[in-house]
This record gives structure tokens, sequence and C-alpha cells, in this order.
């Protein structure tokens, strides 16, 4: 009897505790959703190209949103253009739209914890749901790794309307999240049937005319040029030609075309608030590990 009420005793105990650092906890996911709040000015972010200037200007960051911008573009394969954003439009950046959803759900699932008792077993289901949601969350800022593209920007780029004077469908404009910094990846485009000039058949042939080589200059994409949308990817082991879709699938898609990639430019600017942002949710979940192995630890020798 002793013994059954001193381990009742025990968990009470670690019940509080943990309850203590779910407040805790709260009072930190809140710093963090403050972070991504809509609050003007917004972060000013630098989008230049080192070394050369094929990309020179400037984002305005307010909230989840890019909401003001101005860049001069001077890519090798399409005339120099400047672009500015519309003042009619904004850009959503969808990795912060969906963290600002995780950060908002998790203090949600606290608020709602912390408004009524919680035993053992079920405090101990809530914080395996919230450190989810804090993994979740880190790994949208992380991004995909440096070395690997991002397939998400052929259905999901910036549609052409975005801009003034608005830069066609041969350019795709997309913006994502890597290592907590805002990136900008340029691709000019080329359609897969477009027809080759004889000068330039002569020109790939005798060596005086070299298209640009990177890594998806073999690949032959399928772009959504209105920013939504299915796509997909194939590579050969040569520049060829698509295979003719069926009606369907083109009456299905009609925005989407099969590309191949021109010219590619990748522009990053680090945000300090992002990066901030991470460095929290690291410590948060930190401090949420820590609560859950003593939970846990606990609970195994009750059970």
């Amino acid at each position: 009897m002793l013994i059954y009420l001193e381990k009742a005793r025990e968990l009470d105990w670690i019940v509080e505790e943990t309850l203590q650092i779910c407040r805790d906890l709260k009072h930190g996911l809140e710093d963090c959703y403050a972070l991504l709040a809509p609050i003007d000015p917004g972060s000013t972010l630098v989008m230049s190209t080192h070394r050369n200037e094929k990309v020179k200007g400037t984002l305005t960051r307010v909230g989840t949103r890019i909401v003001k911008g101005h860049l001069h573009l001077q890519l090798r394969t399409i005339p120099a253009q400047t672009l500015s954003l519309s003042q009619s439009d904004v850009i959503h950046i969808q990795a912060l739209d969906s963290l600002n959803a995780y950060l908002n759900q998790s203090i949600d699932l606290l608020s709602i914890t912390l408004s009524k008792p919680q035993d053992a077993r079920s405090l101990s289901s809530t914080l395996a749901i919230l450190a989810d949601s804090l993994s979740d969350s880190a790994a949208l800022l992380k991004g995909p790794p440096l070395t690997d593209a991002d397939p998400a920007w052929q259905t999901c780029s910036c549609p052409p309307y975005h801009f003034e004077p608005s830069p066609g469908p041969n350019l795709s404009f997309y913006l994502g999240l890597q290592e907590s910094c805002i990136v900008l990846w340029l691709r000019a485009l080329e359609p897969a049937d477009a027809p080759v000039h004889f000068g330039t058949k002569l020109g790939l042939a005798i060596g005086t005319f070299r298209r640009l080589e990177h890594d998806e200059m073999d690949t032959v994409f399928r772009y959504n040029t209105m920013g939504s949308g299915a796509g997909g990817s194939k590579r050969g082991s040569a520049r060829h030609t698509p295979e003719p879709r069926s009606s369907a699938a083109d009456a299905e898609s009609k925005d989407v075309q099969e590309v191949y990639v021109r010219e590619k430019v990748r522009v990053e600017s680090a945000d300090p608030s992002l990066i901030s942002l991470h460095s929290k949710l690291g410590f948060l979940s930190h401090m949420l590990g820590q609560a859950r192995r003593n939970l846990s630890e606990v609970l195994s020798v009750d059970s």
C-alpha cells in the first residue's frame, strides 16, 4: 500500500512538473509565432548574386508573405529586365504559411492541455504530438538539402501576373526556404518541342555555340505556368523531344507545359527573424525532449 501511494505521489509530481514545462513551452512558441507576425515595415532582404550582377535588388517580407520587390535581371539567355512586384498581389511563401499553421496548432494544443486536469499517459500522448509538430516546423525552416533542387518550382512558381511588367511564361520565379534563408530560384525556360534553328544546330555541331551547363539542362520538366497543378520530370541521356501527351491530359492541365531549363540562378538572403526562430525551436525541442524522457521513465517504473 505504501509503495502504491509513493508511486501515485511521484506520478502527481511529474505531471505537475511537466505541466509547468508546458507553460514555458507555450510562452516560447508564442515568441516564435510573434517572429512571423505580419508587422510593418517587415524585413527587407537583399537579393543579389555574388561576383556578378545577374540578379540585383530587394524583397520585403511581412509575416509569411513577400509584399514588395524590385529586381533587376541580367541573365544570359533572356533579355535584361526589371521586375517589380505588383501592388495588387503578394507572394505567399508556402513553407512559412505551413510553419505558421504548425505554430498556431501547437499553441492551441498547449492551451487545451493547460485548461483541464491531465493524467500522465494522456499528457505523454500530447507531448508526442507536440514533438512531431516542432520537428516538422524545424524541417520547414531547414528546407531541402543545399545540394538538391526543390521540385516544387514546377507547380508553385509565382504566376506572371504578380509582376509589373509580366515576365511571361518562360521565366520561373520560385521562392522557398533553405537553412533559415529566403531563397529565390530563377529559371529561364524553353518549350521542349520548340524547333531548333539551323544556325543553332550548326553551332552545336562544330562547337561555336554551347548551351549553359547545369544539373537540369537535359531534363524535361512539366511546368505549370500559373503556379498550380501537377508536375513532374523525366531525365534522358541527352536533350530529346518528349512523347506527345494524351488529349485528356492536355484538357486537364492546359497550363502545364513540357520545358527545358536553359539557365538557372539561385540567390539567397539570410533572414534574421527566421534564424532566431530556428534557434528558439531548437531550444524548445530540447526542453520538450527532456520532459518526455522524464515522464516516460516514471511511467515505465509505474507499469
